[in-house]
């Protein structure tokens, strides 16, 4: 057991390490991260739209965390509607965002970290990086850091995407980052309505192909006593003159321990002792 495990002093300080760390380390990169926006002008090619519920049961969380995350979705969304990532660069969460305080109007949110659901500041706008990332995946915009939750606190209730396709984010060494290998630039415009959270990618040229993502081998397993969920998501792109498939590929291996009960589906659900 590390010291940052025995007493906060030590977990918010070796925070504050990563988080230099990371600050130091861009220092190599700050050229490249996008930073222009356009809040007047939209880009005349839709790569991948995309919407998410602000309110869902989450189990037996308290609703008014939800109503407090469409606070921090505002803020947020806010910091990053209208950016431009250009051939060569790198869109980045937290360079956009910055970090969330209360001076800025965050306030207290659901997060999910160290293995528990707990609140802090700024809670919830990990799905905004779940939409963005999405997204992105429709593109031809190459991911270069995505992190995901080591647990599945909920059912899927109301969940529409795969499970495993998001992004957790926690301010600033665990981003969601995304390069962009192309010619064309790419906008990205997001905003909140009074049900979702609503996104889009947009290019200043026609893309010449397609991207379906597509979820295999999803089930759940029980081990040592404790409820797991495994699944794959792959990537399929498709000439969009011919209708072909040229490329096919294996984006992430989902495994991760649940925090609820587990369907009761012979076909879903796999003993592993």
């Amino acid at each position: 057991m590390g010291l940052s495990e025995i007493h906060p002093f030590f977990y918010h300080a070796r925070i504050e390490q990563k988080r230099i760390f990371r600050t130091l380390t861009d220092l190599k990169d700050r050229n490249r991260f996008a930073k222009q926006r356009d809040l007047t002008n939209t880009f005349p090619f839709t790569c991948k739209k995309h919407q998410s519920l602000l309110r869902r049961k989450l189990g037996n969380s308290d609703p008014q965390l939800q109503e407090n995350k469409i606070t921090n979705l505002k803020i947020a969304t806010g910091e990053i509607d209208g950016v431009i990532i250009k051939p060569g660069e790198i869109f980045s969460f937290w360079k956009l965002v910055g970090r969330t305080s209360k001076e800025k109007g965050y306030i207290e949110g659901m997060q999910l970290k160290m293995g528990e659901v707990k609140t802090g500041i700024g809670g919830g706008i990990c799905q905004l990086a779940n939409l963005l990332y999405w997204m992105a995946l429709h593109t031809p915009l190459v991911v270069i850091e995505r992190h995901h939750h080591s647990f599945d606190p909920f059912p899927d209730s109301g969940r529409t995407l795969p499970f495993g396709s998001g992004a957790s984010v926690f301010y600033n060494y665990v981003d969601l980052r995304f390069y962009n290998p192309t010619n064309q630039s790419f906008q990205i415009k997001v905003w909140v309505t009074d049900k979702h959270l609503k996104g889009a990618i947009f290019s200043n040229e026609e893309m010449p192909y397609s991207y379906h993502i597509e979820e295999r081998n999803h089930q759940f397993l029980q081990k040592d006593g404790k409820n797991y969920r495994q699944n794959e998501i792959w990537k399929k792109t498709y000439d969009k003159v011919t209708g072909q498939m040229v490329k096919e590929e294996l984006l992430i291996k989902n495994f991760s321990e649940v925090k609820y009960p587990i369907p009761i589906n012979n076909e879903e659900i796999s003993m592993n002792n």
